[in-house]
């Protein structure tokens, strides 16, 4: 089992080091260092609570499924930040390529892979059409983590898996007399 874990864990460098370093260019060092602030704390929990306070009906609802998905889903990460501290790619390896103030707490799972996921896959269920759009999007922003160098990729995995998990439990759950 080792063997295979170490073997996975080379894959996974190796996907990380071409991300990281062979796709640099100058036009996505700009874009993606903003579009991976979408997946934020201030930036989804200020688009989730406006919607919800602000919004017409389906957004509003769709909006408190984001918010209170997105609140639920930072539970577990938070423990198996605890549980798994896993070093953030760019102390790990000298040549990753990183940008402003890189974080330095663990790696494991990407909180804005989280974030984005449990704030988009409601509106996605509401909105199938919206799909071809936000998908895309919220790929992009876990993506955008690898890239900058502060998330391995099973790390974005990770965290898209519990975010979209979360963001499932929460609109199958929903019951019919709140907001319907």
């Amino acid at each position: 089992m080792s063997r295979v874990f170490n073997w996975l864990l080379q894959r996974e460098k190796r996907v990380f080091l071409w991300i990281n370093g062979r796709l640099h260019h100058k036009f996505l060092n700009f874009i993606l260092y903003y579009i991976t602030h979408l997946g934020g704390a201030t930036l989804t929990i200020c688009i989730t609570s406006v919607l919800a306070i602000l919004a017409p009906h389906p957004w509003n609802r769709v909006g408190l499924q984001s918010l209170i998905a997105l609140g639920l889903s930072h539970i577990p990460v938070a423990i198996i930040k605890k549980l798994y501290p896993r070093i953030r790619p760019h102390l790990a390896h000298p040549q990753t390529n990183t940008f402003r103030k890189p974080l330095v707490d663990h790696s494991f799972p990407s909180g804005h892979s989280t974030a984005i996921f449990s704030m988009l896959v409601p509106m996605m269920i509401q909105f199938p059409a919206l799909t071809l759009v936000l998908l895309p999007l919220a790929l992009i922003v876990a993506l955008s983590r690898i890239y900058l160098g502060l998330h391995y990729p099973s790390d974005c995995f990770a965290g898209a898996f519990i975010g979209t998990l979360f963001a499932v439990i929460t609109v199958s759950c929903w019951p019919a007399s709140i907001l319907a």
